[in-house]
């Protein structure tokens, strides 16, 4: 899902006199120029209820900000860390975190982790807003799934948009209580979202069938999918520990990779929609 919003500004390249735009020449097939091209992330905004536009920097800064479903925080802002590769920490030579959102850079540098660290086996992810470049991070969800690695989100631990692929690309997943997640619908660079595609369109089939190698079985992957796009890319569904088990859980899915949430649990109600229907499905 694409948690990044790119906006490309055209404008006319004015080789001829000014009323060249007033004729329509521009629709007439002249010349273009791009001039400027900016990347972000947004971060969910619980006053007005709406994501709004943050970037990287302020991103990994922010990991004592949490959704308003939090109830209890933990501070991780003090922990040492030996070395860093983007948002990935490495914390000791088998354990890392994820502090930030994935770039275009996301696979070198994760690759430059394992690479520096062959020993790691945990990636916690403790305030992971998304990503920028959707293809990039997707591959690191591949990468963490070959490695072997294991995924965990501790208690008052955040993982929204983007980041929720990374997550269950984990050999096993595991959520403490108090551990949240929020996901929303994909926004290519036209404004375009996923509904307005045909089902199986490329466009849509590239996260389908990461969900599958991720263990879901095609009838979950669309369920889950389905659930993600049934808001806008502006709004959020907030799932607490309890509501993502469903969509991981070993008693739900046969054939999904391990899954378990430690206890004890706190269960919560949907804040944006009830996911009764998607879990039976």
């Amino acid at each position: 899902m694409k948690r990044s919003v790119a906006l490309l500004l055209c404008f006319q390249w004015l080789l001829w006199p000014g009323a060249l735009a007033a004729t329509g020449a521009y629709e007439a097939g002249y010349p273009s120029r791009v001039i400027s091209q900016e990347r972000w992330i947004e971060e969910w905004d619980s006053s007005t209820q709406r994501w709004v536009r943050i970037t990287d920097i302020q991103s990994a800064q922010l990991a004592d900000h949490k959704s308003p479903r939090a109830s209890k925080h933990r501070d991780f802002t003090h922990t040492s860390i030996l070395a860093q590769y983007g948002p990935f920490q490495i914390v000791d030579k088998h354990r890392a975190r994820m502090v930030g959102a994935t770039g275009p850079n996301a696979v070198r540098e994760f690759r430059a982790m394992l690479r520096d660290f062959p020993e790691v086996e945990l990636l916690e992810f403790i305030e992971a807003p998304g990503t920028t470049h959707d293809l990039a991070n997707l591959e690191v969800g591949r990468l963490i799934r070959a490695a072997g690695i294991r995924t965990h989100v501790p208690m008052g631990g955040s993982v929204r948009s983007g980041a929720v692929d990374l997550f269950l690309a984990g050999d096993e997943r595991t959520i403490a209580s108090g551990a949240q997640f929020a996901v929303h619908s994909w926004q290519d660079s036209h404004g375009r979202e996923p509904n307005d595609f045909p089902p199986d369109a490329a466009e849509n089939r590239l996260y389908l069938d990461y969900y599958v190698e991720m263990g879901m079985s095609e009838a979950r992957a669309r369920a889950f999918y389905s659930m993600t796009n049934s808001v806008a890319h502006d709004s959020a569904i907030w799932l607490g520990s309890n509501e993502m088990l469903r969509w991981i859980s070993v008693d739900n899915e046969p054939n999904l990779a391990g899954a378990r949430v430690e206890q004890p649990l706190i269960a919560y109600d949907s804040l944006v929609h009830s996911l009764a229907a998607f879990a039976a499905g």
